[in-house]
């Protein structure tokens, strides 16, 4: 049976270099045999967490936009790609606002169905593709951190992090040709892995 992997891009530009990777990523799940669905989450409306708490009671998210169909299909989903540039050593403000709805998840599975901390059951498997346009030693650090714990509250492991430095402006990735075989390779072996499981 196919995989059904779902393919996040999170850059404010429509062709930038994260969604060029990304593509060969989903490129590559495809000809592995998963089914890959593609969400430009610029093309959605959907606001950062308030900070209302209206969560706590049933762990259900009290802004109603397009994150509860994107919730329902991540949730659903036996694998994630997500690609983000890197902006000020951080994601993109498209997927930190995803990420930071998700703070009713953690509501729900950890105040109200009262899941232990620190005891991850991981039923599924991420991919995170992100460029950064310097060379600094930490450059990427604190988006795989974030990215580390939004897959952690969704019971994603992170399978694999493709991070290229040293690209900036739109098509740069082009390039780097052996970057965007990478990627391809990586999203056929996300395929492979998840139809092991």
């Amino acid at each position: 049976m196919p995989q059904n992997i779902l393919a996040v891009y999170g850059s404010p530009r429509r062709h930038g270099n994260t969604a060029t990777l990304l593509d060969a990523a989903v490129e590559g799940a495809r000809d592995a045999g998963a089914r890959v669905e593609k969400i430009v989450l610029r093309d959605l409306k959907i606001s950062p967490c308030l900070e209302i708490y209206g969560c706590k009671k049933t762990g259900e998210c009290a802004i109603r936009d397009d994150f509860q169909s994107l919730r329902d299909k991540l949730l659903s989903a036996q694998g994630v790609m997500l690609a983000s540039p890197i902006f000020f050593y951080a994601v993109s403000t498209h997927t930190k606002a995803l990420m930071e709805r998700f703070q009713s998840l953690w509501v729900k599975k950890h105040w109200i169905d009262n899941v232990p901390l620190g005891k991850p059951a991981y039923t599924r498997k991420g991919l995170f593709i992100t460029v950064g346009a310097t060379q600094g030693k930490k450059l990427f650090d604190g988006a795989i951190l974030s990215v580390k714990y939004f897959f952690d509250v969704l019971d994603i492991s992170l399978f694999k992090t493709l991070c290229y430095r040293g690209i900036d402006f739109e098509g740069d990735i082009e390039d780097h040709p052996e970057h965007i075989r990478e990627a391809y390779d990586t999203g056929k072996a996300l395929a492979a892995a998840l139809s092991r499981d």
